[in-house]
Formats: C-alpha cells, sequence, structure tokens
C-alpha cells in the first residue's frame, strides 16, 4: 500500500470526512485491524480564507506548494489536496514535487462519464464556480458540459460555505436553499450535479434527489485507496 500525503486543514471538517472515508475503504478491502497509511499536513484555515478574499493566489500557491514538499519529504508516494478550490494551483503543486498529484477533477469526472452523462451542475465556492481552473479543466480535458447558478445563487451558495459548513454549522433553512438551487441547475438540463465544495456533502445528501449527486469528497478519497493499492 502507498503512503498518502493530505493537504487538510480547508476546513478541518471536510478533512476529517477524507480520514473516515479513507480508512473506512481500506477496512472494507482489506479487513481485520487494516487501515491506511497515510500523512497529513494541516493548515491553518483561517490564513487560507483570509488569502483567498483578499485574491493573493500567488501566496497561497506558495503555502499549498511548501506543504506538498513537506509531505514528499516526509515519505508520501502522491499527495491529495483536500479540496477544491485550491486546486486552482494543483498544477503549480505537480510542478514543485517529484510525486504524483492525485486531482479532484479528473476523479470527477471519471465519475460523470462512467454515468453516460455530459451536461453537469457545479457548487462550490465563488471562486470554484466562477473562475476557469476547474469549470474549464472538466470542459477542456474531460469534453463536459458545466453549468453553474445564478450571481444571486452564487453569492448564497459561496456565503453558506463560509459562513455556516467551514464553521461546522449545518442549517435546515440552507439545505432548503440548496435543493432550490440544484432544482434550478436541474431545469436548466443538468443530469447531475458536483458538489465541487468538500463541506458541501455535509449538507447535501445524494437521498435527498433523483438526478446523480456526485460527492467531491468521497469520490476523491475512494480514488485514493484505489491509487494507493495500484
Amino acid at each position: 500500500m502507498k503512503t498518502m500525503g493530505l493537504i487538510g486543514g480547508m476546513s478541518w471538517e471536510s478533512s476529517l470526512e477524507y480520514y473516515r472515508i479513507i480508512n473506512e475503504t481500506v477496512k472494507e478491502r482489506l479487513g481485520g485491524f487494516h487501515s491506511a497509511k497515510c500523512i497529513l499536513y494541516s493548515v491553518d484555515f483561517e490564513e487560507v480564507e483570509k488569502l483567498q478574499h483578499l485574491g493573493d493566489w500567488d501566496e497561497l500557491t506558495r503555502l499549498m506548494m511548501d506543504a506538498a514538499q513537506r509531505l514528499e519529504r516526509a515519505g508520501a508516494d502522491f499527495v491529495m489536496i483536500c479540496t477544491n478550490t485550491m486546486h486552482k494551483m494543483a498544477d503549480e503543486v505537480q510542478g514543485a514535487i517529484h510525486i504524483p498529484v492525485l486531482h479532484i477533477v479528473d476523479v470527477t469526472a471519471q465519475a460523470i462519464k462512467s454515468n453516460g452523462q455530459t451536461r453537469v451542475g457545479l457548487l462550490g465556492t465563488k471562486f470554484t464556480m466562477e473562475q476557469d481552473f476547474y469549470k474549464g479543466r472538466l470542459r477542456d480535458k474531460h469534453g463536459l458540459d458545466v453549468l453553474i447558478p445564478s450571481s444571486d445563487e452564487r453569492q448564497v451558495v459561496h456565503d453558506i460555505l463560509y459562513s455556516e459548513l467551514c464553521l461546522g454549522e449545518i442549517k435546515e433553512l440552507s439545505k432548503g436553499k440548496f435543493k432550490s438551487v440544484i432544482q434550478n441547475l436541474v431545469d436548466r438540463g443538468a443530469q447531475g450535479v458536483i458538489l465541487g465544495c468538500t463541506e458541501i456533502p455535509l449538507i447535501v445528501s445524494h437521498d435527498d434527489y433523483e438526478i446523480p449527486v456526485y460527492d467531491t469528497t468521497r469520490l476523491h478519497a475512494q480514488a485514493a485507496v484505489d491509487f494507493a493499492f495500484q
């Protein structure tokens, strides 16, 4: 089994889910007392959140590169950035280390295409929904048509993520808002919806929707186990 290197803390609530899913998946496959070989480097999300909203992506890139290099030196065989938004600098992180970066967009795209779908909605932070690093990769590398919510809906989703979910708060009112946003994407032709922020699965469940809901946290974590056993 390869040793996973996890860049976490963005937020720690979603990193907790990564750790749980990874270890549950390893135990399901191997049984007994088996668990994952992994190294976690957890950043201080307060610093990250401030830099994101200041638009200082250069400093954030340096932070992610440093985290990946620390994991490589610690003995990781590959790296996972345990958040969607910070895949904005995934290519720079890959260029700074000699071990693979397991990209969350590629893992998610594989799941979408395996369902025979070509048009999906994307939820996430405003950075993820509006900038091209995420939906552009889905489009250009994987041939998918990506829909995003309206401007007002994007702000609603973004605010819930940072003011509630990243702080571990789950509110029924916010669940209703997510349902409305997702329904509007479906009405526009989305065949499925990407939960493109690792906190969103805390509030959106597969059981609540008739269309496929792509939980990027689970997909990424399970793909890490697959990669570890290759």
